[in-house]
């Protein structure tokens, strides 16, 4: 069974089916490709969906056909198993981005909030919140590895909004706090598509501008009373089958918040800086190399001193400096 629909909202029709003899870059995925349901296809990545590639997710309707995040992968293959109408994007990071710029004559829709990171460049790169060398080293990944292309006709969408593709439908679920319009996607017939709530060992990602450590406990929170018969990770987990295995998975990854966050307390026995806390290196392991790893040490570090200082398990016992009470 799939969640509860919000059904007073009136569904988007993505308008007339196009003649689909004359529709481009339909390939085969073999293996690959995992039927979930008559209409719902995995498409798996490389590695099992392991960054930068992903797990993209391809709905076939009687109307049009949507592929939800088209990866690195489905670039490099050349196209989806069906003609593709529509692109949706479940936010605004590089790794979701990529067909954006394979399927230029498919529309593309995008959370409002995450609507600029579509449209341009400088619009995604804003959405990370680099700046300097950092900014343009990355601009430059993205560019070169992510097949990225600014799609200003992109169009936003909000959370409930559903798409009728005929016989299906997609309905979009706002989950921020990875970003600001992270969504995932409830699809007719028991599939929810989780995006970024990736159920990993590393835990949630927030460490971006656009990033914030309590919506995104909120969004755990809210996820965890969906019912679906599939459940899609992005990256890693992939296909999930069954309520029971995924309430496991999703409090395991729920508790990563509260390790990192008493790990950072017992850090701060002594007084220390945020840049204390970015060099002794909390999200990423300390070999990890990589062009915005300080940026997600420092804001990450930020946003837990934040709530430290809320909840008076700190306070700042010298300009920059905080200590555990």
């Amino acid at each position: 069974m799939s969640g509860t629909r919000q059904d007073s909202r009136i569904p988007i029709r993505f308008g007339e089916p196009r003649p689909r003899y004359i529709r481009p870059m339909v390939v085969s995925w073999g293996d690959s490709e995992r039927k979930l349901t008559g209409a719902v296809s995995v498409l798996q990545g490389a590695d099992l969906g392991m960054y930068p590639s992903g797990n993209s997710l391809v709905v076939n309707g009687r109307s049009e056909s949507i592929i939800i995040d088209p990866s690195v992968t489905v670039v490099a293959k050349g196209g989806a198993p069906v003609p593709i109408d529509a692109v949706l994007n479940s936010h605004a990071h590089e790794d979701h981005l990529p067909g954006n710029g394979l399927f230029t004559d498919a529309r593309v829709h995008i959370h409002h909030d995450d609507l600029m990171g579509a449209h341009s460049l400088d619009g995604l790169l804003d959405v990370y919140g680099l700046e300097g060398t950092p900014r343009s080293d990355f601009a430059k990944t993205i560019l070169e590895e992510f097949n990225y292309m600014p799609r200003p006709d992109a169009k936003g969408f909000s959370d409930g909004d559903v798409f009728d593709l005929g016989g299906v439908t997609v309905e979009a679920v706002h989950l921020p706090g990875h970003t600001r319009g992270h969504s995932g996607f409830r699809v007719s017939g028991g599939v929810f598509f989780l995006s970024d709530i990736d159920l990993t060992g590393f835990g949630p990602y927030y460490g971006d501008v656009w990033s914030d450590l309590e919506q995104f406990e909120e969004s755990l929170i809210k996820i965890r009373d969906e019912e679906a018969d599939f459940y899609v990770t992005f990256h890693h987990k992939g296909i999930i089958e069954g309520r029971d295995t995924f309430v496991t998975m999703l409090d395991k990854f729920h508790s990563v918040i509260g390790r990192r966050h008493n790990a950072m307390l017992e850090f701060l026995i002594e007084p220390r800086s945020v840049a204390d806390m970015v060099e002794h290196r909390f999200i990423y392991r300390p070999h990890v190399e990589h062009v915005f790893a300080d940026s997600v040490e420092r804001r990450s570090a930020e946003m837990h001193i934040a709530r430290m200082l809320t909840r008076d398990e700190a306070s700042e016992v010298e300009p920059g400096r905080f200590q555990r009470s």
